[in-house]
């Protein structure tokens, strides 16, 4: 395995899947660096962790630390950002800024979680943002392009969401019922294991990796 050799760059730490998935690169031996990019501080520190503190309406004309591998996190509910305009705002013009400034560091492989059912021709609001988002980032010709394509997460939230809270509760009782493994619910944590590891395997290309495939590289 290759050793203190890589340098990471990170958004969407603050959120549930971000901050396993900042636990586990800091963990990982294969990063010598790796820089969280977010609009306040974490309440973390490290020797690898470098913070940077950003606006991400302008992150796309930023200059990032030259990396090797970024990794995106970012992502809201309509409920919390307010408006489906500021939902979009997160979900797609910040997530492709981000891709932009780190095309621009150097990035050859750029990680993405979207969600299950994304599609840019859906009639669902959510779902066609994510697949836009999706087709956006597969203009960029990165030399990897990964796309996480989780089922409902399952892990504590910062932020109170009552209505997930229920079906996340649901959620873990129904799961062993449902068969097809792409539609159990998933632990944020086994998203976050399935990220780092597909950082080291996926192949040259767009690699999309459905929640069923996510339980298994996650295990």
């Amino acid at each position: 395995m290759e050793t203190q050799t890589r340098t990471a760059l990170v958004t969407g730490a603050s959120g549930l899947v971000g901050g396993f998935l900042l636990d586990a690169l800091l963990e990982d031996p294969r990063y010598r660096e790796v820089h969280s990019l977010g609009r306040r501080p974490l309440p973390k520190q490290h020797p690898k962790l470098v913070q940077h503190t950003v606006d991400f309406a302008r992150l796309g004309s930023e200059t990032l630390p030259p990396a090797q591998d970024a990794f995106c996190c970012l992502g809201t509910t309509i409920k919390k950002a307010g408006s489906q305009e500021s939902f979009r705002a997160v979900d797609h013009d910040a997530v492709l800024a981000f891709a932009s400034a780190a095309k621009k560091a150097g990035v050859q492989r750029f990680l993405v979680v979207t969600a299950l059912g994304a599609d840019a021709r859906s009639r669902v609001f959510y779902n066609r943002v994510k697949g836009e988002t999706e087709e956006a980032l597969k203009g960029m010709d990165f030399e990897s392009l990964v796309i996480l394509q989780p089922s409902l997460l399952l892990g504590e939230r910062a932020e109170s969401r009552p209505g997930e809270h229920v079906a996340i509760v649901a959620s873990r009782v129904l799961a062993p019922l449902l068969r097809p493994l792409a539609s159990r619910p998933i632990e944020a944590r086994t998203v976050a294991r399935a990220m780092v590891a597909l950082a080291h395997s996926a192949p040259q290309g767009v690699k999309v990796a459905p929640s069923g495939e996510l339980q298994q590289l996650g295990r």
